[in-house]
């Protein structure tokens, strides 16, 4: 096994949550709303249990786990544009469609790993990448089942 590609695979994971953490604190700062507040801490705090997790194993590899963002960040910046402008404007729907974009990005670098950087992984790594990305798709799963609520209840209205 090379410690060096699986340091840089779990890195990347790393820098995805960097990138979460970022984008919830960002949104944190732009809403008043209590329920939306409580969902960014928690995806936060989610994040940075999975950063801890894989700095832990990182650093068994002996090597530094990533500060900062991904290249792909830019993607998260004009997600948090997005957010910022929804928020603004106090659009429940397209906050949380917002949202539900950054997730399928998080979950995209977890899903590449568990496909493609599998054999790269110990057994134990591979528990733990699958455990991580099984909590960030429940978490991105209560993100649309929030949002589609309020694409139900819009239709509903409109007709």
């Amino acid at each position: 096994m090379n410690n060096e590609k699986t340091i840089d695979i779990l890195n990347n994971l790393v820098l995805i949550n960097n990138d979460r953490i970022e984008g919830y604190e960002t949104a944190l700062k732009q809403t008043e709303e209590a329920d939306l507040i409580s969902l960014f801490a928690q995806l936060i705090a989610t994040s940075h249990k999975c950063n801890t997790e894989l700095g832990n194993e990182i650093i068994k590899l002996g090597g530094t786990p990533k500060n900062g963002t991904k290249v792909t960040g830019k993607l998260f910046i004009i997600w948090m544009d997005v957010v910022k402008a929804a928020l603004t404007g106090k659009d429940r729907k397209a906050i949380l469609q917002s949202c539900e974009f950054g997730e399928d990005a998080a979950l995209k670098t977890y899903k590449d790993v568990l496909k493609y950087e599998i054999n790269d992984l110990t057994a134990e790594q591979k528990t733990l990448v699958q455990n991580q990305y099984n909590i960030l798709k429940e978490e991105h799963d209560n993100i649309r089942g929030l949002r589609e609520i309020l694409v139900l209840s819009d239709h509903l209205y409109l007709n």
